[in-house]
């Protein structure tokens, strides 16, 4: 009996021939590009999806007949989730890498900062400001990777979750970076307390509108409504704010070189999330048949939490009052930010 060119009725994953099924070269999907990219090529259609190759539902359901993936995690819509390719390309080996490096970058910075007793020469008053308010900061950036982290579970896409997931893991190592740095430094800071930071963020006024923005995106069952509140709205109203427009530039003026070159890996970590977070954005918003009930989405979750964040950034106005030395003020630090975020929701068709 002559054999048949698909087995119709069996339940594998790939039991269906397509064009180029036999293939090595991995052709089943459409490239972003001419070819496609070694990012594709172990991304794209890694997970199975009943409505691409598959010729029966779910291999793994939940009890209430769910399968594993489903679109309404999230409100948005889409005519193809799987049209997205993540502008940083990034995946597991890549990561890893990239990680590796930062940390090897960091670490050498610290180290060779206290050999040559760097930190002693902090101005005093600086240094209450890192134990506190840099002590307060790495809560936030654990809230924003948590959010992440439970976010990726239920993107539509591995494409999707790989972005998510990878963002996640970039936040989580600023978190340690920050607790390690100010744990290492206090080794050489006479009376250093390790406990301000995490007061000041249960208790200090400046920080529990920053709490209640990172908590109120922790709590949003919509994964997607995380991943835009983050990199699109919290990321330039408060992240940069307050890294870019206030460590970064106040460090320097009050005899600290080691902090900016440890908080700047974060700053290159957003540029690739947000660029990432844009193009799936735009992608939704411009949607062929659900472009318009998308933008009407983003435009409700940019007025919620766009108040949140503006809240948060202007109750952290006190902190740039307090070093000796201050290079640039509050007003010209959110006037930078309040640009950015204009770019960023016009790049969308959205507006403030």
């Amino acid at each position: 009996m002559p054999a048949t060119s698909s087995s119709v009725g069996s339940g594998a994953a790939g039991a269906a021939n397509f064009a180029g099924s036999k293939s090595r070269r991995y052709n089943y999907f459409e490239p972003r590009g001419k070819r496609a990219t070694h990012y594709e090529d172990v991304t794209v259609d890694v997970q199975p999806d009943p409505e691409r190759y598959l010729i029966q539902d779910w291999i793994i359901s939940f009890n209430n007949g769910q399968g594993a993936y489903v679109k309404d995690n999230t409100r948005a819509q889409s005519s193809n989730w799987h049209a997205f390719r993540a502008p940083d390309q990034e995946w597991e080996r890549t990561h890893y890498q990239r990680q590796s490096k930062i940390e090897t970058m960091v670490q050498s910075v610290i180290a060779n900062a206290r050999k040559s007793g760097a930190p002693r020469s902090f101005d005093k008053v600086w240094c209450r400001i890192l134990q506190t308010h840099l002590g307060a900061w790495k809560h936030a950036e654990f809230g924003l990777a948590t959010s992440l982290m439970q976010a990726q579970r239920y993107g539509y896409t591995q494409m999707i979750n790989n972005a998510t997931l990878t963002n996640s893991s970039y936040k989580m190592r600023l978190t340690q970076d920050i607790t390690l740095y100010l744990a290492e430094i206090g080794l050489d800071i006479e009376g250093w307390n390790d406990d301000l930071g995490k007061q000041a963020w249960l208790e200090d006024p400046i920080w529990q509108p920053t709490r209640e923005a990172i908590e109120t995106i922790m709590g949003t069952a919509d994964y997607l409504e995380q991943y835009f509140a983050i990199n699109i709205v919290f990321e330039p109203l408060v992240g940069e704010l307050f890294r870019s427009g206030f460590l970064m530039q106040a460090a320097a003026a009050n005899n600290d070189f080691i902090t900016p070159p440890v908080i700047s890996a974060a700053e290159a970590d957003y540029e690739r999330n947000l660029a990432n977070t844009i193009d799936l954005m735009y992608l939704l918003a411009n949607d062929e048949k659900h472009g318009a009930e998308n933008r009407a989405l983003f435009q409700t979750w940019l007025r919620l939490h766009g108040e949140l964040a503006d809240k948060a950034a202007a109750s952290l106005q006190p902190i740039w009052s307090q070093p000796h030395s201050k290079p640039i003020s509050f007003e010209d630090a959110r006037a930078v930010s309040q640009e950015r975020i204009g770019h960023i929701v016009g790049e969308l068709g959205l507006s403030r």
